[in-house]
This record gives structure tokens, sequence and C-alpha cells, in this order.
């Protein structure tokens, strides 16, 4: 290159530098938690760009017509924990996102029996007194005892992590308020909640059922995005996080995204850019610009450099401290501490397309037993045989399920008289024997060691199969960044909530990096489709400029 040509190419950069645009904040990762806190930003007057790696917009909250004709959730399949304020505040429904209740769970059984709990408590009371008259009389104070727990709980995930550690009289202020609004729920709810943070989701539902048929799905909600088995000790209070569902305020209320739950992240979407957030697609970012311990904005593949006040990552910890910021930048401790932070993916999803209504022996027919989800989990036994094939590095051949049919209360998401199912699968360990990169020799497998359990119960399944996704851990990773394939962006274990997510010291949003945030589930309070990691960033750091 000759030296007329070096200046002419240092001219160009030093006028597409001077050109190019400073934004207040960028936000990397186009899921629903960085669209919401891309909302909240621009909605404060912050000019706020927004880069998503992908085609389309969602992250885990994504969808997508993968066969002509059919809407998928790919990723997530329902709305369980969105935050009713973050709702009203951006005006989601304005932007298009309406939630249609999930009112039943349905169990069929292998004996052709099956059990249904329904948003009618009488109803649900006549099902359990089948299996067990206690459990009928104790299942209603059973959910009184969990909704008292749940609202305390809530001022915590509706709020940044306390910090114990903390000398600033704020915090201890708030720290204050804390403990008195937990005794304030009683000697017996204290109790209670203490026994929900060291036991297992079995031996605590122990505490209230007899009856294997209601315990055993119920049980289930302690083990999602974890690699433990409903045994283990920590999974109760998983089982606590996933019935803090809200919607309109009704807590346990889950429900169905009108056009999949990629309209959530949709909705938020069009709240950004209302507020006049800028957003990207196909732009995906390979490294932090980090010039003295400070992020002045990021570089794309490709090489541009975008310039920010402040970068708001919502990827996952490990992928936002290890792998875009250059070695030397952080101290080597907390390194250290991120890279043992667990991702540890144990779930897989299978999408099917469906020529006609898959129909369960043991209740045949189109009824509100299968428009809510149904859970293949007939007993703690089968459970807990699923969790040890994963232990030692294989998927389950007969997994716990978590199945739902969209299309049934959703239509649009099918041709008429054709349905779309999604199947939740656990489970399945993104270190499978052979290592991750085995898995797309394993997939296959996989996904019909899923279809076989399912079929036992719906016996027509397969021959109405027109199109079959399946997603591994290892796939969940390579096409939409989740790191092991996490749900989650981490496991929701005890050590690893709180003032603890990611790592004690850092659970509020901030980074050793001055002015790079923590917006996506890996940050408190957590994962699900909740938008509060997205929303309490963004809130934090307008409070630090007074907005």
């Amino acid at each position: 290159m000759n030296r007329d040509s070096t200046l002419s190419r240092r001219t160009v950069l030093s006028a597409f530098r001077i050109m190019s645009k400073k934004y207040d904040a960028i936000v990397v990762g186009g899921g629903h938690n960085g669209l919401i806190c891309a909302a909240y930003l621009a909605k404060a007057g912050k000019k706020v760009l927004v880069l998503e790696m992908r085609h389309v917009l969602g992250g885990a909250a994504v969808s997508e017509e993968l066969y002509p004709g059919f809407t998928f959730s790919v990723f997530s399949y329902v709305v369980s924990l969105l935050r009713p304020h973050i709702i009203r505040e951006l005006n989601l429904t304005r932007h298009g996102l309406e939630i249609i209740p999930l009112e039943c769970s349905f169990l069929p059984l292998p004996d052709g029996d099956s059990l249904c709990r329904w948003a009618d408590p009488e109803l649900t009371r006549r099902e359990i007194m089948r299996f067990s008259s206690r459990d009928a009389d104790m299942y209603p104070e059973f959910g009184l005892a969990l909704k008292k727990i749940a609202y305390f709980v809530k001022r915590i995930v509706d709020n940044p992590a306390p910090d114990p550690t903390s000398s600033n009289p704020i915090e201890l202020l708030k720290m204050l308020r804390l403990a008195k609004s937990f005794r304030s729920v009683g000697d017996d709810l204290v109790y209670l909640h203490t026994k929900l943070l060291t036991m297992s989701a079995v031996d605590f539902l122990d505490m209230w059922f007899e009856s294997d048929v209601l315990k055993a799905p119920m049980s289930v909600s302690g083990i999602i995005g974890t690699f433990l088995g409903v045994r283990s000790p920590g999974t109760a209070y998983v089982l606590l996080h996933h019935y803090m569902g809200e919607i309109d305020g009704a807590f346990r209320a889950w429900g169905f995204s009108k056009g999949g739950t990629g309209q959530v992240s949709l909705a938020a979407a069009a709240a950004a850019r209302e507020h006049g957030a800028e957003i990207r697609t196909e732009a995906p970012v390979v490294q932090f610009l980090i010039r003295r311990g400070t992020c002045k904005g990021v570089v794309l593949d490709g090489g541009e450099e975008i310039l920010a006040g402040h970068v708001f990552s919502s990827l996952d910890p490990q992928r936002t401290f290890v792998g875009l910021i250059e070695n030397g930048q952080l101290d080597p401790d907390f390194v250290s501490r991120i890279k043992r932070y667990k991702l540890r993916g144990s779930s897989g999803k299978v999408n099917l397309a469906l020529d006609r209504f898959p129909d369960f022996s043991c209740r045949p027919g189109d009824g509100p037993h299968v428009r809510g989800d149904i859970a293949i989990a007939p007993s703690i036994e089968y459970l807990e045989r699923a969790y040890d094939e994963a232990k030692y590095g294989e998927f389950s051949q007969r997994p716990y399920l978590n199945v739902v049919i969209p299309s049934l209360v959703d239509p649009s998401l099918a041709p008429p008289g054709k349905h779309v199912m999604s199947i939740f699968v656990q489970y399945a360990p993104y270190y499978v024997n052979g290592g991750p990169s085995s898995w797309p020799e394993k997939r296959e497998a996989f996904g019909d060691a899923v279809v076989d359990t399912l079929a036992e119960y719906c016996p027509g399944l397969k021959d109405a199969v027109l199109y079959r996704q399946v997603l591994t851990p290892w796939d969940m990773e390579q096409q939409i960044g989740l790191g092991e394939g996490n749900i989650f962006q981490g496991e929701l274990s005890l050590e690893q909530l709180l003032f603890q997510r990611p790592t004690a010291g850092w659970a509020r949003y901030r980074t050793p990096i001055k002015h790079l945030w923590l917006c996506g589930s890996g940050a408190h309070p957590g994962g699900g489709v909740m938008g509060a990691p997205g929303e309490l960033a963004a809130k934090t750091f307008l409070g630090t400029l007074g907005g």
C-alpha cells in the first residue's frame, strides 16, 4: 500500500468517526430484557441504540414462522413472570401485547387416569379429592400461604437486590424496612420461608400433601432452569420463584402471548422506538471498547466502532465479562468468580407443527383441559430417574415434559384445523457425554425420546407431525448466544440469587468496568419472561443521573 492510499484510508476513517453518532446508551442484545431497558432509557430522554446479532428481535422470547403458516415461540413458550407495572409504564398493551390467561394444568397418567387443576377452586378440589381428600382440603391453604410469601418476595423481585454489606445509610434503611416487612408476615410464615430457602421441592411439598399424583407436577417448578432434581436441597425456593407469575395482579396466573412470546419483545421494541430509540438487527457485538477502565462503546463484527456514554449488556455474565472484554481489563479474582458462575444448561425444546388436534387417550377431545399446560410428570420416582440419567451425562430417555398447544387459544398461529405444539424438556445436559459439540449427532435421538414419551399419552401424535424442530442446549448457545443453553442465563440456585447474582458485590447492575452495566437475566432477579432485570438496570442508571 502506497503513502497516498494510506493517507486516504486514514481520512475516510477520521471522517467516519466525526460523522458517526455518539449515543447516551447502547444496549447489547435485542431480547425482551434489553428492549425493555432501552424503552425505559429512551422514555427518560436518552439517545439509545439497541444492537441485536440476529435478523429478528426477541432473543429467547421470539416468535418465528419456521414452517409455512405455523408461528412458533421458538425457545420460550409461556409468559409467567412479566411484571404488570412494566406493561402499564411502557403501554405494552397499546403496542400489541395481549396476554391470554392459562387457566388449567393437566396431568395425564400412565394408567389412563388424569388430574386437572383449574382456575375454579371447586373444580380443582373435586379433581384432587379423587386421589386424596386430605390434599383437596390442604390445596387452598397451600396456595394462600405461598401467596402471602410471594407478596413479600415481590418487594425483592421488583427492586434492586439488597446489599447486606453496605454501610450506606440509605441501603441500611432499605434493609431495615425489608426486615420489618419480613417480620410482619407472622412467625408461621417466617418459619415457612426459612424452610423454602433450605428444602427440596419434594420435601417442602411433603409438609402439605400426601398424593404423588399432586406432588409430582407441582414439584417440577423447582427444577426448571436448574441442573438439580426435585429432591435436591434449595429447589423449594425455585418453586416459589415460578409461583411469582402475575397477570393483572393475580399471583400464579400464567398465560400465552397472542402471536407468541415474541410479541412481548416486539411490544417492548415498539415502546422503545416510540420514544426515539434506534434498533439494529444483524449487528453482532464482538468487543466492548474499554479505555482506562471505562467502557466507551462497542465494536461490531466487521470492525465498526460505535461510541456511547454507557453500555448495557443483556448477555449472560460469562459472555459479557469473559467473551467481550480483553484480558487484563478486569481483576483476576473477579474473572475467576465469573467463570465459576454456574450456567449448566439442562433443558431442551421440541416444536411441532401438527396437521390435526392431538388427542390424549385419558381425556379425549378438544376441551379446556388442553388449553393450559400439560405435564408429563407421573411420579416423583419418574422425575428422579430422569435426573439420574442427566447426572451421568445422558439426556433423559423418559423426560419431564411441559407441553402447550397455543394454537387452541390463538388460532392465528396455525392454519385452520392444524396446530402448533411446544414442548419444554428436562433433562438435556449441555455437557452431554462426548462433549457439547456431540449434540448435533445426538439431536434427533433426543427428539425421538421426547416424541416417543409424549406419544404414550397421545397415541396419534407421530402420524400428525408435519414438521419438527429439536433444540438442544448447544443449539440455544449457537443460535441466540445463551451460554451453555441455560434459559435463565445462569441457574436459579440459592448461591446465585439476590445479592449474589451474578457475584457478591456486583449484583446491582453496575460492573467493575465503569459505564458498563448488566441488564439481562444473569442479573437480579433472574430469569423468565419478566423484564425486571432490564427495567431495574435502566431505573438504577437513571437514578444515578437524578432522572
